[in-house]
């Protein structure tokens, strides 16, 4: 069971309640609700029971952890899943912290850790990039674009590029910052200014309305090589210059497995991965590609990260994340379930799951630290930039690194 532990001083009985759902003796109260709640058939009167049954532990356990507090003992939920493993392990006194324990600790005391953040749709975000300006931008369900400086996020398309409304499934930058690609389904995409915010309308390059899986920017503005992926396992690249592009593909550097993520370190290196445990490199911008792994994987990939040549890794819904130096797969497992967004910077590394948790690792060969998130969906996508981490998902969610 994943810990879970929160202060009373910070939000009072609603974050006390949503810990103590994630304990056993949550568990038990709700079995006991359901079973005198079936026994009203032979009494009502066990309606009265089954509501004590459910009602009565969560008020208990707070005031007696009320009580704790004002005595100034501590003020973590009663019986969460970290609380009751400490009380029967070693002394505090006795033993120095976890690396676990003190994340937890950080992610109590806000705003260290990772934070919701509030939007203006609960549509769901498939992708997210962070610029070299700490810009921040996410795209989702329903055409939806969203933008925040570092602070609120605001939504600059409310229906996507073509103003149909369509889903959008990808997000990258150049590597200025001043340019933000989008796409998604039906061969929608376009062009964001980041200086004016303004967008220009690319969709159904050389006719193709294929699915766009993703997206990935090379270059500076003006300069731009854009490489697109399809679920029939075909890359189109794309070279911006002038305010016109030249497309060309669709090239299928695989066997027609569906691509599932790209990324591209320059205007020339990148790789890209489908849902076949095949991972590709390109060094000249995506003319050609060149298998470079995967074997033996148990699981499907998910997302893929680079910092150059000879230099990334992938994800798979297994939770591993597989790091490549150029002749070598290592497999590094960071948690017992799926993996769904991963990203790098320098030698950070994030991983985000479905259960809405996020995992970072500062450099090569670190201990993964877990961040729990207080999202109720899951996250999809994450990015990392030099100074600033967002991850999204279902719901409109945003979670963000402070």
């Amino acid at each position: 069971m994943t810990s879970h532990t929160v202060r009373l001083e910070e939000g009072g009985f609603v974050p006390f309640f949503r810990s103590y759902t994630k304990t056993w003796v949550h568990a038990v109260a709700t079995a006991g609700l359901t079973a005198f709640g079936t026994l009203t058939i032979v009494h009502r009167w066990f309606a009265g029971l089954a509501l004590a049954m459910y009602v009565v532990p969560p008020i208990v356990l707070y005031l007696r952890q009320r009580g704790r507090l004002e005595d100034g003992s501590d003020s973590r939920a009663v019986d969460s899943p970290e609380a009751t493993r400490r009380e029967h392990s070693e002394p505090d006194d006795e033993r120095p912290p976890s690396e676990g324990e003190r994340q937890a600790d950080q992610n109590d005391a806000s705003p260290v850790g990772w934070n919701t953040t509030e939007t203006p749709t609960d549509a769901t975000l498939h992708d997210v990039t962070v610029t070299k300006s700490n810009a921040g931008y996410a795209v989702g369900d329903g055409g939806i674009v969203l933008s925040s400086d570092g602070n609120e996020w605001d939504a600059v398309l409310e229906d996507g590029p073509a103003a149909k409304g369509t889903d959008l499934r990808g997000v990258a930058a150049t590597a200025d910052g001043e340019a933000i690609w989008i796409a998604g389904d039906s061969g929608v995409l376009g062009r964001i200014d980041g200086e004016t915010g303004r967008h220009t309308n690319y969709t159904a390059p050389e006719d193709i309305t294929d699915n766009w899986l993703g997206v990935a920017v090379g270059g500076s503005s003006g300069d731009e090589r854009v490489l697109l992926i399809t679920g029939s396992g075909a890359v189109v690249r794309g070279r911006y210059r002038a305010g016109t592009v030249d497309w060309a593909g669709p090239d299928k550097p695989g066997s027609g497995s569906s691509l599932c993520a790209i990324a591209l370190a320059d205007a020339a290196v990148g790789y890209c991965c489908d849902t076949n445990d095949a991972v590709f490199e390109t060094t000249d911008g995506g003319e050609s590609f060149e298998r470079i792994g995967l074997e033996g994987v148990d699981g499907t990939l998910t997302d893929i990260a680079t910092r150059g040549h000879e230099d990334c890794a992938v994800s798979d819904d297994t939770g591993i994340v597989h790091r490549y130096d150029g002749s070598t797969w290592t497999p590094d497992r960071v948690v017992d379930g799926s993996l769904s967004g991963l990203a790098r910077h320098m030698d950070r590394t994030v991983a985000c799951a479905g259960d809405g948790s996020v995992f970072e690792r500062q450099s090569p060969g670190a201990e993964w630290d877990r961040f729990d998130t207080d999202t109720a969906g899951s996250l999809l996508a994450v990015s990392l930039g030099p100074a600033r981490a967002v991850a999204v998902g279902e719901g409109g969610t945003v979670v963000e690194h402070s």
